[in-house]
Formats: C-alpha cells, structure tokens, sequence
C-alpha cells in the first residue's frame, strides 16, 4: 500500500505537470497554424477578387499577339524582299 501511495505522489509531482506543460506547448503551437491559415485563407479570398477580369485581359492579350504577328509576318516578307 506504501508503495501505491508513492506512486501517485509521483505521478502528481513530476508526471502531470509535465503532462501540461507539454500539451500547453501543443496549444500554443496549434493557435499559431490557426492563425496562419486565417491569414492564408484571407488572402487567398482577396486574390479570388484580383482574378475576375483575367478573362477579359487574356482576350486582350490574344488581340495584342495576334496584331504582332500579323506585323512581324510582314516585316519578315519585305526583309524577305530586301535580302532575296
């Protein structure tokens, strides 16, 4: 019975707090990652907005490369002219 009682004034003394202490560690680390992922997840919203108009710049885009090719065909043919 002594040893029983010894026992549990160990575990009080040494098991437990460190017990806390180590699921105290886990708790902080954890409201950290929470806190990160809010960040990540508030920019990640903002950046959605950023994108809506991407289809119409990409239209944009496709005009612009299409209008260069069509001058750089040309440039291309008069060189073509010069040289040949």
């Amino acid at each position: 019975m002594t040893l029983w009682w010894i026992g549990n004034a160990i575990l009080l003394v040494a098991v437990v707090p460190i017990a806390v202490a180590l699921l105290s560690r886990v708790l902080g680390a954890l409201e950290r990652v929470r806190g990160a992922s809010d960040n990540i997840l508030a920019g990640g919203v903002i950046l959605t907005r950023e994108l809506d108009d991407t289809p119409s710049s990409l239209a944009k885009t496709d005009e612009t490369v299409k209008a260069v090719a069509v001058g750089a065909v040309r440039y291309a043919g008069s060189v073509a002219k010069l040289l040949g």
